[in-house]
C-alpha cells in the first residue's frame, strides 16, 4: 500500500464523488477508479458503496479513512519537521498537559520555550488526562506530557514540575469562606462536586483523603472539566478539593480556602526514554536551567500522596 493510494482514497471519501476528487487529484476519473478498486482489492473489503447518482463509505471505509487520515497526519508531521530542521529551525513538538496544568504550568513553558528557543514551534494537546496522555507518548502523537504520577507505562522518562497542595473551592457566602484554613474533617457533611472521569489521579487522591479523614466525600456533581466543577460551585450547590494551579482561575461567586491538611498531588513532565529528537532534548535542558522541572528523574511514590503520608 502506498501513500498515494491513501491520498486517492481520502480524496474520494471527502467529496464522496469520483469526478470531483479527480479534479482535487489534477487526475482523470478512470486511473482514480481502477486505483480505489486496487486498494480495495489489498485490504479485502468494499470501501465505497457506488451507485449511478452518489458514493458512500461502507463501515469498512468509514473505519478505514479514520485510520488513513491518522498517517496522513503522521506523514505531513514527518515532512514538516524535517523541513525545518533542514532551514535551520530547530522543530516542532507536540504537547499534551492535563486540563489545570494548561491554566498555569502551561504558559511558563511556553514563556521559557520562547526566550530561550524562540525557533520552536509549540502544538498543544490540553485536556489528557495521565493515562490518556501516556498512551499518546507510547504512539508517538506527542512528544511531551504534563502529567500526574503514577506513570503506569514503561520506557516512559519523568522531570518533576510541582507538588501541588489541594485547595478548597467554596461557594462565595459559604459558611468556610474565611482567612482560615479548613480541614478535611470540616467537610464532610458537604456536598461534593468531583471528576466524574475514570482514571483520574486527582479524584482518586481527593476519595482517599477523606477516607483518612475519617470520611467518604458525598459525591453529589460528577463532572469532567474544571470550568464547570467551579460553575457548579458558585451556584451553591457543593464544595471542590482542586490543586493549587486552579488558583489561576477566577470564577465569580467562588472563593478559594487553604486545606489545613498536607494533601496534594504531583506534576511531572514526561516524554519516551526513546526519543532522540533534538528539539525535545533542548526545551528539557531549557526548562531545567530555568528551574521549571527537577534536574533529575522523578522519584516519586507509587500513588498519590495523601493526607498524613510524607512526601
Amino acid at each position: 500500500m502506498e501513500i498515494r493510494q491513501l491520498q486517492y482514497f481520502v480524496a474520494v471519501a471527502q467529496t464522496r464523488h469520483f469526478g470531483q476528487a479527480a479534479e482535487r487529484l489534477h487526475m482523470s476519473q478512470s486511473p482514480l477508479s481502477q486505483a480505489i478498486r486496487q486498494l480495495e482489492s489489498q485490504v479485502g473489503a468494499t470501501l465505497f458503496q457506488r451507485t449511478t447518482r452518489r458514493v458512500d463509505l461502507t463501515p469498512a471505509g468509514e473505519a478505514f479513512l479514520r485510520d488513513a487520515l491518522r498517517i496522513l497526519d503522521s506523514v505531513d508531521a514527518a515532512q514538516e519537521r524535517v523541513q525545518r530542521i533542514g532551514e535551520g529551525h530547530s522543530g516542532v513538538l507536540r504537547i499534551g498537559s492535563t486540563g489545570l496544568a494548561a491554566y498555569k504550568q502551561l504558559p511558563q513553558l511556553a514563556r521559557i520555550a520562547a526566550h530561550e528557543l524562540p525557533g520552536l514551534i509549540l502544538r498543544f494537546v490540553p485536556n489528557l488526562l495521565t493515562p490518556a496522555s501516556e498512551a499518546a507518548l507510547a504512539e508517538d502523537h506527542i512528544d511531551l506530557a504534563l502529567l500526574r504520577p503514577p506513570l503506569r507505562r514503561e520506557g516512559l522518562v519523568s522531570r518533576l514540575i510541582a507538588r501541588e497542595r489541594f485547595t478548597v473551592a467554596v461557594p462565595a457566602q459559604h459558611r468556610l469562606a474565611g482567612d482560615q484554613p479548613v480541614g478535611l474533617d470540616e467537610l464532610r457533611d458537604e456536598d461534593f462536586i468531583v471528576y466524574g472521569t475514570r482514571d483520574s489521579v486527582v479524584d482518586a487522591a481527593i476519595t482517599q483523603a477523606c477516607l483518612g479523614a475519617g470520611f467518604l466525600p458525598r459525591r453529589a456533581h460528577e463532572v469532567s472539566e474544571t470550568s464547570v466543577m467551579l460553575t457548579l460551585v458558585a451556584a451553591g450547590l457543593g464544595v471542590a478539593l482542586l490543586p493549587e494551579s486552579a488558583l489561576a482561575l477566577r470564577v465569580d461567586g467562588v472563593r478559594f480556602v487553604g486545606l489545613a491538611d498536607d494533601a496534594f498531588v504531583h506534576l511531572a513532565l514526561a516524554w519516551q526514554a526513546g526519543n532522540r529528537d533534538p528539539a525535545l532534548a533542548a526545551l528539557v535542558e531549557a526548562l531545567e536551567g530555568n528551574g521549571f522541572v527537577s534536574p533529575t528523574p522523578a522519584e516519586l511514590p507509587a500513588t498519590p500522596v495523601l493526607s498524613g503520608d510524607a512526601p
